[in-house]
């Protein structure tokens, strides 16, 4: 009776990462600090090429787009998060979970996209610098980040409108600290088979063609940087890549093991920990990463809190 009763309520129930009280106490602490952290940095790396005329480039501007995203991702998971750790009630209701889920697919496609265009900026910057400007003109630019954000969301839409079609009579404890798609797929009692067809296909077309741009471009920057006669010249040129390719491996790594393998055989544990690193801790470090590696960016934010 109890089961029917929540199936009319029109909530789910959010399993959370754990039920031991001292772990919830050690997660809330941790997550809170790590969001912080997601809010400050991003934040201060936005203001920091806003206020430095040497930082307006098309990598930065990408760049700028990339710290809104993280705050959004960001956003979107961890203050649930934290009000879940703190309260016995772990429902949500099935718009919030939906909303939650459409703003979290779109805005995590929008990075995948985002990231690619960014190593197309330095395939421009390293193999074509003449014809840089040309390649990467502000009206260039503003229309790739346009096409990111609008497919991208456009995407997710389906994909949540899809999802909630299905019928949840198995239960409604979702096995997750956040609404996201492969949990569902794991409680619904209808045949979910097309779903995940649908989903490993736009998976595909996103992450894989997405992350392939990515290995197209490096290649030719690599085959580029060999034909650099003399070392120093050779590493200026890699170290302009070392954060992308740093930030790119953490984030497609995670969303690959994620989203790309079968679900038949995955294990709850691990997709918690994989949606832990990208949408928490990656959001995080990201902007650092960027900052430590340039000291433009580390100049003025020196300034920033010096003002």
């Amino acid at each position: 009776m109890e089961l029917v009763n929540q199936s009319f309520s029109g909530r789910f129930f959010l399993v959370g990462l754990s039920t031991i009280p001292y772990v919830e106490a050690l997660g809330f602490l941790s997550f809170l600090v790590i969001y912080l952290i997601t809010l400050l940095a991003n934040f201060l790396l936005i203001v920091a090429v806003k206020l430095n005329p040497k930082l307006q480039t098309p990598m930065y501007f990408f760049l700028i787009n990339l710290s809104f995203i993280d705050i959004c991702f960001s956003t979107t998971v961890v203050p649930k998060l934290l009000k879940n750790t703190l309260s016995k009630d772990r429902s949500i209701s099935l718009l919030e979970c939906a909303i939650q889920m459409y703003f979290h697919l779109a805005f995590g496609s929008t990075e995948c996209f985002l990231l690619a265009i960014m190593a197309y900026d330095r395939f421009a910057a390293i193999c074509k610098p003449l014809h840089y400007n040309t390649i990467m003109s502000k009206k260039i630019c503003i229309c790739m980040a346009a096409a990111s954000w609008t497919s991208s969301f456009i995407n997710s839409m389906i994909q949540v409108i899809y999802t909630f079609q299905m019928s949840f009579c198995r239960s409604h404890y979702v096995n997750h600290f956040f609404c996201e798609v492969p949990p569902f797929l794991q409680i619904s009692c209808s045949d979910t088979w097309p779903h995940e067809v649908s989903m490993y296909i736009t998976a595909g077309i996103i992450v894989s063609l997405a992350f392939f741009l990515i290995l197209i471009s490096y290649i030719r920057i690599v085959s580029t940087i060999l034909k650099i006669s003399s070392t120093d010249g050779r590493y200026k040129a890699l170290s302009t890549c070392a954060s992308h390719i740093i930030v790119v491996t953490l984030y497609y790594g995670t969303i690959m093991v994620m989203y790309l393998r079968p679900h038949s055989h995955a294990s709850r544990d691990i997709d918690k920990s994989v949606s832990i690193l990208y949408t928490t801790v990656t959001p995080m470090l990201n902007p650092i990463i960027y900052s430590v590696r340039n000291k433009d960016v580390k100049g003025t934010i020196r300034k920033i809190y010096c003002s």
